[in-house]
């Protein structure tokens, strides 16, 4: 082969790879038709930059999911859709979505970042019980209707929460069906249960129900959060281990809100993803090699 055939597949392979990056990580819209309780929504997403770089989403009225696939002969079929989080009046879509959905695919699980419909901004007509939990029960159905084509299995996709994102994930795990099995929209066929769930500093605690069919749960938060969050993810812990349903708690000594995946994490806290892949593979949702 001479320089300049290996030059020609050098650019070939570069730019099907970034073909491959740009299609993977296309948002996909939950209902691409529109989404129930939208129809009548016609405004703009909002972006705004926050101090430090993150990107804050707001105005959201197309849910969508923003896939991250491994590559091939990294995937472990295993799978997470993550909510970032924003009180319910935005989304800070960057430290608690895509560099957390970017470290899980570098690790062989696919990962998707919903961007969900906003309960308590301005003027808004959402409710977190029915159109943001609507959009998280969507977001699993539309990724087990995909999974044979994305390499993943129906039985080992869960879910991730940051703050009120941690919220509507507790809340996919407590509020779950079947599916419907007559429906004309193959994607509402599927179950909406998630094989698991990852709750980081998850808001309004109080009102989780625990039952013996929960799925498993992996809980982080900071020492320093207020105390909803700080002394209430001792009691939720407490709340599976009464139910029998598999628990793991991390409660980090020297933080306190918003942590989530940065590069300026330090101490122990950084640590939390590795921790979380280390539980997955524990309780069998990523396979031992």
């Amino acid at each position: 082969m001479n320089k300049l055939q290996i030059t020609i597949q050098a650019w070939v392979i570069i730019f099907l790879t970034s073909a491959l990056s740009a299609q993977q990580n296309k948002e996909i819209l939950l209902w691409s038709h529109g989404a129930p309780g939208s129809e009548s929504k016609t405004g703009k997403e909002k972006i705004r930059i926050a101090e430090g770089g993150d990107h804050v989403i707001s105005g959201i009225h197309h849910p969508s999911i923003t896939p991250y696939l491994p590559a091939k002969e990294k995937n472990t079929g295993a799978a997470i859709i993550i909510a970032p989080g924003g009180g319910h009046r935005e989304l800070w879509i960057d430290h608690e979505g895509y560099n957390p959905a970017q470290w899980f695919s570098e690790r062989g699980i696919a990962a998707f970042v919903l961007k969900y419909r906003l309960a308590k901004e301005d003027s808004s007509t959402y409710t977190v019980d029915d159109n943001e939990l609507a959009d998280m029960q969507r977001a699993i159905r539309l990724v087990k209707s995909k999974a044979k084509e994305w390499g993943i299995d129906t039985a080992r996709i869960g879910v991730m929460g940051f703050s009120a994102g941690g919220e509507v994930a507790a809340l996919s795990a407590m509020r779950f069906d079947n599916g419907k099995a007559i429906s004309m929209d193959t994607i509402e066929r599927q179950s909406s249960r998630p094989a698991f769930q990852a709750l980081i500093y998850p808001g309004n605690s109080s009102r989780y129900m625990v039952s013996k069919n929960s799925p498993p749960v992996f809980i982080v938060c900071g020492y320093n959060d207020r105390p909803d969050i700080s002394k209430g993810m001792a009691e939720l812990y407490l709340k599976y281990k009464d139910a029998g349903v598999p628990a793991e708690l991390h409660i980090y000594a020297t933080v306190g809100h918003g942590f989530g995946m940065r590069a300026s994490n330090k101490g122990g806290v950084a640590g939390w993803p590795m921790r979380l892949a280390e539980w997955l593979t524990d309780i069998g949702i990523v396979k031992k090699n």
